[in-house]
């Protein structure tokens, strides 16, 4: 039994630690645009644009279907910890739904994309992601106790 609870633990702290790798590593690339301003040159910010939109799908992937999902079913018989999940899960859900969007407008090599609105969508995918930090926080804090 104890073996059992040290390998759950240690696995938690495996996933937890990969989010927060994940998360470094988008929160790096987003800084390095967001100091790319003006965005005047399309050619120049569309190689890391892409890059970034898809470290942006692979973080918000992982925070969605490995943290989340684990948390849920490894707290299914704890009430408050499935309570409080729960309550995250709409606001984790639409910040989820944000970088989809954004990745959808600005990673698609098929088309061309107005560098018009990026400073402004750049800005406002910051503030979810911070959000969305917050609230993977509270998670892998219920995850690990």
């Amino acid at each position: 039994m104890n073996f059992v609870a040290n390998n759950t633990s240690s696995n938690n702290l495996h996933l937890v630690t990969a989010l927060q790798e994940e998360r470094s590593a988008v929160w790096a690339l987003y800084c390095q645009l967001a100091e790319m301003k003006p965005f005047s040159s399309e050619n120049a910010i569309r190689p890391m644009l892409s890059e970034f939109s898809q470290l942006l799908i692979d973080y918000i992937s992982f925070g969605h279907f490995s943290i989340y999902e684990h948390l849920i079913a490894e707290k299914q018989h704890q009430t408050s910890a499935l309570s409080h999940a729960e309550k995250i899960y709409p606001a984790f859900s639409s910040i989820t739904a944000s970088a989809v969007t954004f990745s959808d407008t600005y990673d698609d090599g098929r088309r061309k994309f107005n560098t018009e609105n990026l400073a402004q969508d750049l800005s406002m995918l910051g503030e979810r992601l911070a959000e969305r930090m917050e609230l993977e926080d509270r998670l892998c804090s219920m995850l690990l106790h």
